[in-house]
């Protein structure tokens, strides 16, 4: 991964590591919605909210629109799928290390073949 990826990964992650955030989230990926009708579904202020979508929104998980007065907001698929992404890497690096943990537990030499 180059440093621009590993920022990217960074935000993401951040992004997604709060509750509220990830909620956010599944339901703009549902459907658009302004930012007041999602501060009202949450039991904290207006501020607040708006500074969830914002973290979101530079993370690249979210879209911002203005409509009049209203901001509305919606979900970007593809930087989530690109989460998903990232995860199954780190899950292939993971597996590979236990399977050599594996093969070092077990007796078996990775680097030779057995006799048959």
């Amino acid at each position: 991964m180059t440093e621009q990826d590993e920022d990217r990964a960074d935000a993401l992650f951040h992004a997604l590591a709060d509750r509220t955030r990830r909620d956010i989230v599944r339901r703009v990926l549902a459907g658009e919605h302004s930012v007041s009708a999602l501060a009202a579904k949450y039991n904290m202020s207006f501020a607040a909210v708006q500074k969830h979508i914002a973290v979101l929104e530079r993370a690249g998980l979210i879209t911002k629109r203005r409509q009049g007065r209203e901001a509305l907001t919606s979900g970007d698929i593809e930087a989530v799928r690109s989460v998903g992404g990232m995860l199954e890497e780190l899950e292939g690096i993971w597996r590979g290390r236990i399977a050599r943990i594996d093969d070092l537990l077990g007796g078996t030499d990775p680097h030779t073949t057995p006799k048959g």
